[in-house]
């Protein structure tokens, strides 16, 4: 007999939320009706390099159970180590104190994660430095992920690697690539980010995630068009939404898909709740008829936000 497919959850990124304070972020989500949030750490929200950062989890953690929100956290904020490079330094720094400094804050994610009972903590790569050849940074790579994947284990959090376009994991081969050169451990899992299939993947998106099901710890989800990575809200890019949705039930995902609009920050609120209203009407129509491939058209009419006053970046 064939399982019902999983109930998807959904969640929204505290990276399109930051004019919000983290508990107004967390109290809008919850009464919109998302079932998590992707945290980003972050000195917006959650600054993981700040004192009492185990008090502020603590803190946190009981604010999420009230709310009855779960969390997956993410470690892409900009400017957090270096605030003269976006997402400096990285995995693949020559600098082995450089490298050190990343290895150390997704350490702390870990910890943060484990002290909030969440999902998956998010990684990625980073850009192959100037002046590094590829071979090189293929060696850094799981070398300066080794004492984090020690710290999931020992903390029972998967550790959620994501392929991004422009970095040295720019795709999903890279990613088997990494997981072979670390011996497949149990903690190493993946973050698809569903826009980047669409972006750079041979395969269309809803393929992918049936490809990644054995390895999928998180999933990131919005529009974006072939060749260009741009974050665009649901609906506004080329992504066929309902086989995606039907993929991510049918293979059994049952941590958060959590809705990632970075640049949208300046219309938080709206993105919020018109992603969602977007999701739950896939999802509605894909049960009513049976999860079969039936491609369903909701309205999209309200994904421009009123005229912001002011600058939008």
């Amino acid at each position: 007999m064939t399982s019902a497919p999983t109930r998807l959850s959904f969640g929204y990124g505290t990276n399109g939320l930051t004019d919000l304070r983290l508990d107004d972020a967390l109290a809008l989500l919850a009464d919109l009706g998302y079932d998590g949030v992707g945290l980003t750490l972050d000195h917006m929200h959650l600054d993981p390099l700040a004192p009492d950062l185990a008090a502020r989890t603590r803190r946190l953690a009981r604010r999420l159970d009230a709310l009855g929100l779960t969390v997956t956290v993410e470690t892409g904020a900009r400017y957090i180590l270096d605030p003269r490079r976006k997402h400096g330094p990285t995995l693949l720094d020559a600098d082995p104190d450089d490298r050190a400094r990343r290895t150390d804050l997704l350490i702390r994610a870990v910890q943060v994660a484990a002290d909030l009972g969440a999902h998956a903590v998010h990684c990625f790569s980073g850009i192959t430095p100037p002046g590094t050849d590829e071979d090189t940074a293929w060696k850094r790579l799981p070398d300066a992920l080794t004492p984090v994947l020690d710290a999931a284990t020992a903390a029972g959090i998967p550790l959620a690697v994501e392929p991004e376009p422009g970095h040295l994991l720019a795709a999903l081969a890279d990613f088997h690539r990494l997981r072979e050169a670390l011996d497949s451990p149990a903690a190493l899992g993946l973050t698809l980010d569903i826009g980047h299939c669409q972006c750079l993947e041979p395969l269309p998106p809803a393929d992918c995630v049936r490809a990644a099901a054995p390895w999928l710890r998180h999933v990131q989800i919005e529009d974006m068009r072939r060749g260009v990575h741009e974050h665009l809200p649901l609906g506004a890019g080329e992504i066929d939404f309902p086989p995606v949705l039907e993929a991510l039930a049918a293979v059994g995902h049952q941590a958060l898909t959590v809705v990632e609009l970075p640049r949208h920050s300046h219309a938080g609120p709206h993105f919020a709740e018109q992603s969602l209203s977007f999701l739950q009407t896939l999802t509605r129509d894909l049960t009513a008829a049976g999860l079969t491939k039936t491609r369903a058209t909701p309205d999209t009419s309200g994904l421009t936000p009123p005229s912001p006053n002011g600058s939008t970046s």
